[in-house]
């Protein structure tokens, strides 16, 4: 049944760069009016640029964790098997 999961997956992952994309810019516009400099966009400073790469982590991160996890709890909803990790069975 997990293996049913693996294509969902790689959906809910595009799915999750799809809204990382869009937070990270939206989140961006409320700090600057440019669009986000990336490491080789030489005007801009060191300070700007590693806040641009660690808000676009941040919210990509958070985003394919949500999404991922919103995947796992739909699957185990319709499947009745959770499709990810499960705690060690005492013996």
């Amino acid at each position: 049944m997990k293996l049913l999961y693996k294509p969902l997956g790689i959906v809910f992952g595009v799915l999750a760069g799809l809204l990382g994309r869009r937070l990270f810019q939206g989140l961006w516009g409320l700090i600057d009016e440019q669009d986000p400099p990336t490491a080789t966009t030489k005007p801009s400073t060191w300070k700007k640029v590693l806040a641009a790469a660690a808000l676009e982590g941040l919210t990509f991160k958070v985003a394919r964790a949500a999404v991922d996890r919103a995947g796992a709890s739909g699957f185990e909803r319709v499947t009745g098997v959770w499709p990810g990790e499960q705690p060690a069975q005492p013996e």
